[in-house]
């Protein structure tokens, strides 16, 4: 789990150019990528629903199922096909992350955290970087995390404590990261550090740090209240030596690339919830159809149909900020130039996590007892939806962005 940092103010540096990446709006073509959706759900259906209660009974990550996935290339959706990924858009990745979120939002979050640093991998590492992990990342044999939040630093993450110091030939980073995603098995991660303490964004780089060199611990993953799957934990950074070569973003640009990471981040975190909610009412009216109480199906009962009615008007308000947000993400990445995904993203995300939660609880109501039972995922979406309310900038984050723009928007001579 990351949180973004509320002021984003800093230097006027642009992202790094990518190098050798292929068009991001542009992805599969459109039959390829319906035949691929048709073999992610079958996927979801025979693989992740059969076994996530079993799998957040016993309070872990389901890497076993991860590698699976690795094999129909989800893990490598946004890799261009020449480094042997498969080359979607970023729109494309929303769609499938709402496939697997339809039965567990927290494994669809782990598979992307590792999809997405394969894919940054691929844009921002090197020659070297890309021998040296990009394959592994892609079939699962390693997996991969952002490493923002700290334990004193998560919605203001330019207050990052975690240091990095000139040594000879690199770098030697000290500190601590809370709330990974990911954190309990991955060892090729993003890790941001301070080269200037007290100077906020303008000091702050970001490194790939390999997990299985000296000077890296990993502390046991965090017990929550459901959302096992997503591996959330932290780890410890002493004396931990980056070579010059492992500075993925230097000072001034890793906190701008931080920042635009984050948007589509939130965007497809509401698309999880889109689809959370989506599952949920369809099997809240499905059982309303079968279900009779005084002589009819109890869909036909005025107080039901109409709760289930305002869950599927919030949803389809969602859906449609959703869009949006994933369009503006789409040019962003054309352009380089983020500025205007923030208020979008940041509308999908606070509206779909802050309904999801009252609307899956909702749809349990509506099946009465029957709802809370664990043949059925709505439980675990209900985790999801909670969960998703902290993930990648907390609601009230959220909510302090759009209210920034108030003055700008509304008041203007």
């Amino acid at each position: 789990m990351t949180a973004a940092d509320a002021d984003t103010s800093g230097p006027d540096a642009a992202p790094p150019e990518p190098g050798n990446f292929d068009d991001p709006a542009s992805g599969m073509d459109a039959a390829s990528f319906e035949d691929f959706v048709d073999e992610v759900t079958q996927f979801r259906d025979t693989v992740v629903a059969p076994n996530v209660s079993r799998w957040e009974g016993e309070k872990r990550m389901a890497p076993e199922a991860l590698r699976e996935a690795s094999g129909l290339g989800m893990l490598a959706m946004e890799v261009p096909t020449a480094l042997g990924g498969l080359g979607m858009s970023f729109a494309q990745k929303c769609r499938i992350v709402e496939v697997l979120s339809a039965v567990s939002m927290p494994f669809a979050f782990s598979l992307v955290n590792t999809a997405n640093v394969a894919s940054r991998v691929a844009q921002f590492g090197s020659d070297a970087h890309r021998e040296r992990y990009l394959a592994d990342l892609m079939e699962g044999r390693r997996f991969g995390s952002s490493a923002l939040t700290e334990p004193g630093a998560g919605s203001d993450f330019a207050n990052i404590a975690t240091t990095a110091t000139p040594v000879e030939g690199g770098w030697r980073l000290d500190g601590a990261k809370a709330w990974i995603t990911n954190a309990a098995h991955s060892d090729v991660i993003f890790c941001y550090a301070q080269t200037e303490p007290g100077s906020r964004g303008r000091g702050m780089a970001s490194f790939l740090v390999d997990g299985t060199r000296p000077g890296f611990e990993r502390l046991p993953p965090y017990e929550l209240a459901g959302g096992h799957l997503i591996g959330t934990g932290g780890f410890l950074l002493d004396g931990y030596f980056a070579p010059a070569d492992d500075v993925i973003a230097p000072p001034g640009q890793a906190f701008v690339t931080a920042l635009s990471g984050i948007n589509g981040a939130r965007t497809y975190v509401a698309a999880m919830c889109c689809a959370m909610v989506e599952a949920t009412l369809a099997g809240a009216v499905r059982f309303g159809t079968q279900r009779q109480a005084f002589g009819r199906p109890i869909i036909e009962h005025q107080g039901l149909a109409w709760k289930l009615a305002g869950v599927q008007n919030r949803l389809e308000a969602a859906r449609l900020l959703t869009d949006r947000a994933i369009d503006a993400v789409t040019e962003s990445l054309r352009t380089g130039d983020a500025s205007g995904a923030i208020l979008p993203a940041a509308h999908a995300k606070k509206f779909a996590t802050e309904t999801a939660e009252a609307d899956i609880a909702a749809c349990i109501q509506a099946m009465g007892a029957e709802g809370l039972r664990s043949r059925y995922p709505w439980g675990h979406h209900l985790a999801g939806a909670r969960i998703a309310n902290y993930v990648d900038g907390s609601t009230e984050i959220q909510t302090d962005r759009i209210a920034r723009s108030l003055v700008a928007t509304y008041a203007k001579d």
